[in-house]
């Protein structure tokens, strides 16, 4: 069996035989990007569903 070091390494040299060693910055730069966007809709969509849980508990 590999080990988590082993796989990260794995991948590392794959990603850099697909994509080349230029462009892993530009890939890892987007990536970072979009999961900050994802994070800041996570934030959102938990600060909604609080409330409107709160909306709904002061109906009752």
């Amino acid at each position: 069996m590999l080990g988590s070091t082993e796989i990260i390494v794995l991948v590392v040299v794959i990603g850099v035989l697909i994509f080349g060693a230029k462009k892993i910055p530009e890939l890892a730069k987007t990536f970072g990007k979009a999961k900050g966007e994802f994070e800041k809709g996570k934030i959102e969509g938990e600060k909604e569903l609080k409330e409107f849980k709160d909306k709904e508990a002061k109906s009752d």
